[in-house]
């Protein structure tokens, strides 16, 4: 069985699907590995250093699809909206594709790769459970985006994070409002609280609670209670817009007095909730910065443009995307430490067996057979009868 590495194509992109550490570990398994020359030079990973771990190098993609039983990559086509429909061709019937797909985006992109006859597995489909956890690379790669967002914010905001005494006086330590306490959030409170900076946040779940006080974090409760606020894999849950409407009241007056907002409300497969309205970004401190992490999906923040920095109300908003591919050399460390780990999870007597009564496997297995099979993403589409 042949892995293969093809080299990132979506503009910008920066991480590497498996970088040359965790090789020994596919070779133990029964794999050969097969790289795209250069598919790690972005992140620190010279073609040396797979060959130096027992890799092979090939210099043409198509090479590298035609070679591999197994295609691992960051952005399959569907989370590469640009330039990943480019790489159908070069898949074959009964070739297993691991990676981001954005199963809930679009039914014509996930048919499309049924089509293909790849059995393909959508990464950011994994349980949240105990079992899956060394394979959740949404997780690790939310952790990167928290990381980063304190960091963006702390280099445009023109105050200092920490509290100081000085012989000049005393300087107050900034004030950081995180919105939405999932791994994205939790790790902006850590972040921020390392930095020096008074972290608060605010969740619609009140079972986070708890994490964000662990953390430092004082957390915000507001008098408004969401209906059945989380699903079953613990993500938050879509609410209507009179519940919304509300929340955005009463948030006012905490975003106002805060020097930073990181806003990290997602919903799966959902446009954004908008939780900061223009006339809110107007009553903040000239000055402050809003770190819109759920750009992609829209954003949190009325006034966000995706992938752009803008000022309005001499507040800066950040509407980064692909936040994580800003850290190459540790994201791409931990994604392919999470597909290895799925990988192995999937391979039985040294070959790829599909077991759908084992729930990680049948959760992230979206096409098979030239069909969409995944339960969930039929739902979500509502695909009726047996194929799609």
């Amino acid at each position: 069985m042949i892995v293969g590495i093809p080299k990132e194509s979506f503009p910008g992109e920066r991480r590497v699907a498996l970088v040359p550490g965790v090789i020994p570990s596919l070779l133990k398994t029964g794999y050969e590995v097969v790289v795209e020359s250069g598919a790690g030079a972005a992140a620190g990973y010279p073609d040396a250093e797979y060959v130096g771990k027992g890799g092979k190098v090939l210099q043409e993609r198509a090479e590298v699809f035609k070679a591999a039983d197994v295609v691992l990559q960051v952005l399959c086509h569907g989370s590469n909206d640009v330039t990943g429909k480019a790489d159908l061709p070069l898949l074959r019937p009964g070739q297993v594709l691991i990676g981001f797909l954005r199963p809930l985006g679009s039914v014509e992109t996930v048919q499309e790769i049924a089509s293909t006859g790849v059995a393909a597995f959508s990464i950011e489909l994994m349980p949240r459970t105990t079992r899956a956890q060394s394979m959740d690379a949404l997780s690790s790669m939310a952790t990167i985006c928290g990381y980063k967002a304190v960091l963006l914010a702390a280099d445009r905001l023109p105050r200092l994070f920490p509290m100081l005494t000085t012989a000049a006086g005393t300087i107050t330590p900034a004030r950081v409002f995180i919105i939405g306490a999932g791994v994205v959030g939790l790790q902006a409170i850590a972040t921020a609280r390392r930095l020096g900076a008074v972290a608060s946040a605010y969740d619609m779940r009140p079972a986070v609670k708890e994490q964000v006080q662990s953390l430092g974090g004082r957390f915000v409760e507001l008098p408004v209670e969401a209906q059945d606020a989380q699903d079953v894999r613990g993500y938050a849950r879509a609410q209507d817009e009179s519940f919304y409407r509300r929340q955005r009241e009463l948030l006012s007056r905490v975003v106002a007095e805060s020097d930073v907002v990181i806003s990290a409300a997602v919903i799966p497969g959902k446009k954004a909730p908008l939780l900061v309205t223009r006339d809110m970004v107007e009553k903040m401190a000239p000055g402050s910065v809003i770190v819109d992490v759920a750009a992609e999906r829209g954003g949190n923040c009325e006034l966000t443009q995706p992938s752009q920095i803008v000022v309005k109300h001499d507040v800066t908003i950040i509407g980064y995307i692909n936040m994580a591919s800003t850290v190459p050399y540790h994201a791409s460390q931990m994604y392919a430490r999470n597909v290895a780990a799925f990988l192995n999870h999937l391979t039985k007597d040294r070959k790829i067996h599909i077991d759908t009564e084992d729930e990680i496997t049948r959760e992230t297995l979206v096409t098979q057979g030239g069909k969409i099979v995944n339960s969930r993403v039929r739902e979500f589409f509502s695909l009726a009868g047996e194929s799609a």
